[in-house]
């Protein structure tokens, strides 16, 4: 079984992404999404992929746009292209997509059961029954376009998927897990991510468990009692309940410093510039290096190894590599390509047992993590203009 995570709520874009990032978010997803596999665990790559503000923050880290609708099925097409010739050794599969291609989902997923040994038409069925709850069970004016299933080789399972409503240029992403889950049509949500818009009608929530239990004795027992029912209808009260993790994105394009918690932005900056030139010429054996692509390294190995908290602020990871559309800044072509290549080498090594490289990588997170309440530093404004001046 599974639970919803919860949900994130972005401006509904149009387009496509250019080829040059395409390919290389491929190369990036696959990489982190190795790293993180080799680190934690598949299963914890699939909580990191069910929690919205860590999938924004991996799609920011990536290039995409920080805040568009586009994060969601560029990061799913990635991951599925990226994963897809190291899958049945990392143990992780990347299923269906947008539109035609979710509709292929069951097969997809029978497919890799025959190879794995678990139970492909019981997948087949989940993923029928989380596609069902969020277009029809959850009735929020959002209609689904895209539908992801990610599965271990242990049968445990992730969904991603994405609703769109055109009249409002909204999108809303639906986050699913298949840890806990408990049941598909009660409270089974890790995550939703969109837009308020006033009443949503939800037969998922707990407090609709009698609604649920009443529309189906209502169908035991005809129309005409189901007529004397809604003649009498009277408003119920019901509890108030804690909500899900709900990520809300802006329309604007542009990344203001309020959408920045600063401090940890410093620590990174710091941590890349006093320990990424001595430590990483070394560590990295990689000559030349600069500060430019270490910062890069130590927000991707926030993502690899950050704790839920540190993913408060997604749009922050967009300072990384930039974004395709030139917001926050134009993406540095070397220094992304810099840092691929280093990370490559990096998760190659650990494969062999040489764990020098990945570990020198985890420690820029550790030491941002331990000196981001001591610092301070150039605003958000001075430091973007200054990666604009140096691309």
């Amino acid at each position: 079984m599974g639970r919803r995570t919860g949900r994130a709520d972005l401006p509904l874009h149009g387009g496509r992404v250019p080829s040059w990032l395409a390919a290389r978010m491929a190369r990036l997803g696959r990489v982190v999404a190795e790293a993180v596999v080799l680190h934690y665990g598949p299963d914890e790559f699939l909580r990191r992929l069910a929690h919205p503000f860590w999938f924004q923050a991996f799609g920011s880290v990536m290039g995409m746009d920080w805040h568009s609708s586009g994060i969601t099925t560029s990061v799913v097409g990635a991951l599925k292209r990226g994963l897809e010739p190291v899958a049945s050794e990392l143990g992780v599969f990347v299923c269906g997509g947008r539109g035609r291609h979710s509709r292929k989902t069951p097969g997809e997923l029978n497919a890799i059961a025959e190879r794995v040994g678990i139970d492909g038409d019981a997948l087949g069925r989940c993923s029928r029954l989380v596609a069902k709850v969020d277009n029809a069970a959850v009735q929020d004016g959002f209609d689904l376009y895209l539908h992801s299933f990610v599965v271990t080789a242990g049968g445990s399972w992730a969904v991603i998927q994405q609703g769109m409503n055109p009249a409002l240029r909204q999108a809303r992403r639906y986050h699913w897990l298949s840890e806990n889950l408990e049941s598909f049509v009660d409270q089974p949500h890790t995550a939703i991510h969109g837009h308020s818009r006033g009443c949503i009608f939800n037969l998922t929530d707990a407090r609709a468990r009698p609604s649920r239990s009443a529309q189906l004795e209502l169908v035991r027992e005809g129309p005409d009692r189901a007529v004397a029912a809604i003649r009498d209808m009277r408003p119920v009260a019901v509890p108030v309940q804690p909500p899900l993790p709900h990520l809300q994105m802006p329309s604007r394009h542009e990344i203001c410093g309020s959408d920045v918690v600063l401090k940890r932005l410093h620590a990174t900056l710091a941590a890349a510039s006093d320990r990424g030139p001595k430590d990483f010429a070394e560590l990295l054996l990689t000559p030349g290096v600069g500060p430019r692509t270490v910062f890069a390294l130590a927000m991707a190995s926030e993502v690899i190894h950050g704790t839920a908290s540190r993913f408060s602020d997604p749009a922050r990871f967009s300072t990384a590599l930039g974004g395709k559309d030139g917001h926050p800044f134009p993406v540095p072509l070397r220094v992304y390509d810099e840092t691929i290549r280093i990370l490559r080498q990096a998760v190659d090594g650990a494969r062999l047992g040489r764990e020098d490289k990945l570990s020198a990588i985890a420690r820029l997170d550790e030491e941002s993590r331990r000196i981001d309440r001591h610092l301070t530093g150039p605003s958000f404004d001075d430091f973007i203009e200054n990666q604009r001046r140096k691309n």
